[in-house]
Order: structure tokens, then C-alpha cells, then sequence
């Protein structure tokens, strides 16, 4: 294998009370091409063009270099073509898919030295937690944590039926600033109310009660400290309640909702543009399926001469 073809999904994290365990892969997929260089060679189009690092510092370079590092294997250098239709830094996952694109890619030129475990508890060790890259690389909804130093994830299924409108602002947010604003310990009370949750949430997908994402997307542990950060969440959500979905929450760390509807989702879409434009945040609303495929390669096309 010398060149090879690398799709990653969107994912939204937390759904709500699941923080830093749920994510939820979107059908919105990045595709990076990679193949062995003898220099580091980075093309970008479509979102992030021109802003996004193009040199040893990219995130895709970074993940495959770790790969070839792993598998003790020289880095002389990669050749990648991205092109990314998840916006940067809007809580979509788009870090994650970086490092997947870069990793599964690598791992691809190499002759699959990595399980798939490897390259979940790899893609997890370098972007920090695994509620992102276990939804990007399994796909459907997933529940991951670290276990005695290994990431354990299992990929659920979600109701058919369900669709998925996230409000993607034209501002970005930055993960670290949005973790900043959490405090190191909640009250027991908040503790468990998001463990009530969680538990409602997933006995809500699990049997196809979408009647009950209303309460089962509440969360006390992180939303409430990030309002300073995005104090337009409350009236978009309400928006979106309002407009007929079932439920809403702050999409990863922001500043992205996503909300779960039946059917087509375009009224709540609307509601949710609508009530962003009023507070002064211009954004744009998409209706995305769930992504049950989750990253996938196969084998590239060679250049021309």
C-alpha cells in the first residue's frame, strides 16, 4: 500500500449529561489521502483552507509520524491532501478527525501494525480523551472511558428515526477555554443528577423513547459554567424546544448545539438560525444523520506522472 484514502466522521460529545464518555458520530466526513514522501507536504480545501498549519505541526503529520514512531518504522515524511468539510473549532469533532485521518492513514501505509484498539487507545492518548476519536473511528453513538490505562468503548445503536440538527456559529470556541471555565469538584447533588441522566438517556435510545431526551439531555456539569462563555445557548435551545425538538444540548465544548428531531428537522433548523441571529451570533443549521459507518480507508489511486 502507498497511497491511501482516509474518510472520518463529525462527532458531537457529551449529548448533554454524558461528558467526556458520550459521542455521537455525524454524517458530515473529512477525507484525507496519504502517501509516504520524502518531505512533509500538506494540502488543505474547503474548511480551515488557509488557516489550518500546513507544516510538521498539522495534526494529520502529527498523528502519522506517531504511527511510524509506534510501529518503529522511519519518518522520512508524508504527502497529504485534506479536504474537511467539519468546521474547526465548533465542537464537532474536528481535532479528532485530524488525528484519525492521520493515524488510520499511516497505520494503512504500514501494513495495519494496529488493531483497532491500538488506534483507538493511540488516537486517544494524543488528543486527550476518547469521547471524540471512539464515536470517529466505531461510528454510532459510543460510550468510552479510560480503564487501568486503555481506553474501553462499546458503539450502540441510535433509533432510526432520530435525526440530528446541529447550529454551527460562524464564531469559534476554543476546548481549552471551555474546559477552563469547569470546576475542579460539583456539588454530590449534580453528581447524581447527571448520573440519573446519562442512565435515562441511553435506556431512552436503547428502547425508542425519544418522548423522554427532553429531561435525558439535562446536564449540571458542564453546561451551566459555559453560559458565560456562550450566553446565547439558553434562547437558542429554547428556540429549538419550542420549534419541536426533542431535545438539545451544547455540542462538545462549543460553540455548536446539536438537538435531536424526527423528521426533517427543517423547522427547528430555522428556529435555532433564528434565534442565534437575534442574540447577534450568524450561524448556519444542518440536519445530519447519525455516521454508522466510522472512519474508513481503502486504497488511493496513484498521482499521474
Amino acid at each position: 500500500m502507498t497511497r491511501v484514502r482516509v474518510t472520518v466522521p463529525a462527532t458531537s460529545a457529551n449529548l448533554g449529561p454524558g461528558f467526556d464518555s458520550l459521542g455521537l458520530a455525524l454524517a458530515l466526513r473529512n477525507e484525507v489521502v496519504l502517501s509516504e514522501h520524502d518531505a512533509i507536504s500538506v494540502t488543505i480545501e474547503g474548511e480551515g483552507a488557509g488557516r489550518l498549519d500546513t507544516t510538521e505541526r498539522n495534526v494529520v503529520v502529527k498523528g502519522a509520524r506517531a504511527v511510524f514512531e509506534l510501529a518503529g518504522r522511519p519518518f522520512r515524511g508524508i504527502k497529504a491532501s485534506l479536504l474537511n468539510r467539519i468546521p474547526p473549532s465548533r465542537g464537532l469533532g474536528s481535532s479528532a478527525a485530524a488525528w484519525l485521518g492521520g493515524i488510520v492513514g499511516a497505520n494503512a501505509l504500514l501494513g495495519n501494525p494496529l488493531d483497532r484498539d491500538g488506534l483507538l487507545n493511540e488516537a486517544a492518548r494524543l488528543e486527550g480523551h476518547p469521547d471524540n476519536v471512539a464515536a470517529a473511528l466505531l461510528g454510532g453513538l459510543t460510550v468510552s472511558c479510560w480503564a487501568d490505562g486503555k481506553v474501553v468503548a462499546v458503539s450502540l445503536p441510535v433509533p432510526a428515526d432520530l435525526r440530528w440538527v446541529v447550529l454551527i456559529p460562524e464564531v469559534e470556541g476554543a476546548t481549552s477555554e471551555a474546559r477552563a471555565v469547569l470546576p475542579d469538584a460539583v456539588p454530590r447533588a449534580d453528581a447524581v443528577f447527571n448520573v440519573g441522566r446519562v442512565s435515562l438517556l441511553l435506556a431512552a435510545l436503547a428502547v425508542g423513547r425519544a418522548d423522554l431526551l427532553a429531561h435525558a439531555m439535562e446536564d449540571r456539569l458542564h453546561q451551566p459554567y459555559r453560559r458565560r462563555l456562550f450566553p446565547w445557548m439558553d434562547a437558542v435551545t429554547a428556540a429549538a424546544r419550542s420549534a419541536g425538538a426533542l431535545g438539545c444540548a451544547l455540542s462538545g465544548a462549543g460553540p455548536s448545539l446539536l438537538a435531536a428531531v424526527t423528521g426533517e428537522g427543517d423547522r427547528v433548523a430555522a428556529a435555532m438560525e433564528a434565534a442565534a441571529s437575534r442574540a447577534g451570533i450568524r450561524g448556519v443549521a444542518r440536519a445530519l444523520d447519525v455516521d454508522t459507518r466510522g472512519t474508513a480507508w481503502e486504497a488511493a489511486p496513484q498521482e499521474g506522472p
